[in-house]
């Protein structure tokens, strides 16, 4: 790989598609070569937009393109089946798979062992570990400002849905809130705290039949740390879903989400920082800043030939 540019196709063009594929576009190290996705209207857009770039309707075509890495950026429910068909038609070896890594743990445990048994690397996007609010909280609890952890809630809100009652039309994701939002507050706990058990948990139906709307579950961390999450995408007044955690220690609290953190030691000392006292600059700006800094990751681990984190195995036990 070194001294030549980085083969990379990317599957499904949907939202999160179009995002990887343009930050990957400016990335130095990487050429875009392939694009695959099932719908024959996008793909006749697609041909008209990207000159040089190959437009597929299957993931099998891809495996003539000599490509170094993959992303798989489809609806969650199809993570499985497309990444392990990149991995058993020898697509590629270096695999980046939207979040969650797949519907369920087997399929998760799966996909590990393909990616052990192939080689290369792996990474799964949970770009919130990308974010400099929730890095910065990280290193507070790593160096130990608020003392040792006592307990913790978490949140993931949005207004999705809000306001839209039983008798409605509208019907929320089958795959569930918990495994759409709320893996991302899992994932920063995990990451904070190490793994824990669950204790006690309530998933709510707001409209009926199979849906998961509303989820509340309890947990407790190896280190005895205490831990409530509460998860919804039916809450009023979040423009944008929103993450956040307040973490309560021996000396003192942290507060943080995505745009700001803040902290209160039992000394009396206040402190707080927004993105932009953060530093919260990258070298292209689509999406969110997050999602720069975790391609440029992926893409580095590549070029370095060692696994990055959040990778599969680290993030299996989420599903």
């Amino acid at each position: 790989m070194e001294g030549e540019k980085l083969k990379v196709a990317i599957v499904g063009f949907g939202k999160m598609g179009i995002l990887h594929a343009g930050i990957l576009n400016v990335l130095p190290e990487v050429k875009l070569v392939a694009i695959c996705e099932k719908s024959g209207l996008i793909r006749r857009f697609l041909k008209k937009l990207f000159k040089n770039v190959l437009v597929v309707d299957d993931v099998g075509e891809l495996s003539d393109f000599g490509l170094d890495a993959v992303h798989v950026t489809t609806p969650i429910s199809s993570h499985f089946a497309v990444a392990k068909s990149v991995y058993d038609l020898r697509v590629a070896s270096n695999v980046f798979v939207e979040k969650p890594l797949a519907s369920n743990y087997d399929e998760a445990r799966e996909l590990c062992d393909l990616a052990l048994r192939f080689g290369g690397v792996n990474m799964v996007g949970y770009m919130r570990r990308f974010s400099v609010t929730f890095r910065k909280a990280r290193d507070l609890l790593n160096q130990k400002v608020i003392g040792e952890p006592v307990s913790f809630s978490a949140y993931a809100f949005s207004s999705d849905f809000f306001g839209i009652d039983e008798n409605s039309k509208i019907r929320t994701p089958k795959v569930g809130v918990l495994r759409d939002l709320g893996c991302h507050a899992i994932d920063l706990a995990l990451w904070f705290f190490g793994d824990f058990k669950v204790n006690d948990a309530k998933i709510d139906s707001l409209f009926g039949g199979d849906s998961e709307d509303s989820v509340f579950f309890e947990v407790e961390t190896q280190s005895g740390v205490s831990g409530k999450f509460n998860v919804s995408w039916c809450v009023d007044k979040y423009r944008m879903p929103e993450v956040g955690f307040t973490v309560e220690g021996s000396k003192g609290v942290i507060r943080v989400n995505d745009d700001e953190l803040e902290l209160s030691l039992n000394c009396g000392e206040r402190f707080r920082w927004f993105r932009h006292d953060l530093r919260d600059d990258v070298g292209f700006w689509l999406g969110a800043p997050e999602y720069y800094r975790e391609d440029e990751c992926f893409v580095k681990s590549l070029i370095d030939r060692k696994n990055p984190e959040p990778n599969f195995s680290v993030v299996r036990k989420l599903t």
